[in-house]
């Protein structure tokens, strides 16, 4: 047996084909991300987002927030992100995102929990080896309250192209 664990490794094919999806199938993403001070301060400044409900305690406080707030953009980012293992890790090219709604604001501290339905499936026209799922993802907190819901949109490869989808 050779010592190079190169050559003993396995390749486990990740993530999803077109025909992998269903309508109206919802899954439940893993784990969840707990949100802490440091993440929201570090994101605010890197995106130089200079609203001081990020950023400012006392501003927040005085707002009528209990702490700072979490950036929404890192809300987004986080919950986008907990859903990519099981939609769209495959690869392919990011369509869009729309119907974007943020709920209720998250603070420090909190952990936020995922969930995917696919509501619309289609053969890509200019694509023939590709399909386009959508997936409205919605994001929960700890004490499961939505915070955030979005419809995004994925080109997705097709497993078995008939032969004239794979020459074009």
């Amino acid at each position: 047996m050779s010592e190079d664990f190169r050559e003993r490794a396995k390749l486990w094919p990740k993530g999803r084909l077109y025909e992998d999806f269903t309508l109206g199938e919802v899954r439940i993403h893993h784990w969840g991300r707990t949100i802490t001070e440091s993440d929201t301060l570090l994101f605010t400044t890197l995106t130089l987002s200079y609203n001081p409900l990020y950023s400012n305690r006392a501003f927040a406080e005085a707002h009528g927030h209990p702490d700072l707030v979490v950036n929404p953009l890192l809300v987004f980012n986080t919950v986008l992100g907990l859903s990519v293992e099981d939609n769209s890790e495959i690869g392919g090219p990011f369509v869009g995102v729309g119907k974007l709604t943020w709920w209720r604001p998250v603070y420090p501290g909190e952990t936020l929990v995922a969930r995917s339905t696919t509501t619309a499936m289609r053969l890509s026209a200019s694509n023939p080896r590709n399909g386009i799922v959508t997936w409205r993802t919605e994001g929960f907190n700890q004490r499961d309250e939505r915070v955030i819901d979005f419809e995004r949109s994925n080109l997705v490869r097709l497993r078995n192209p008939t032969p004239q989808e794979a020459s074009a």
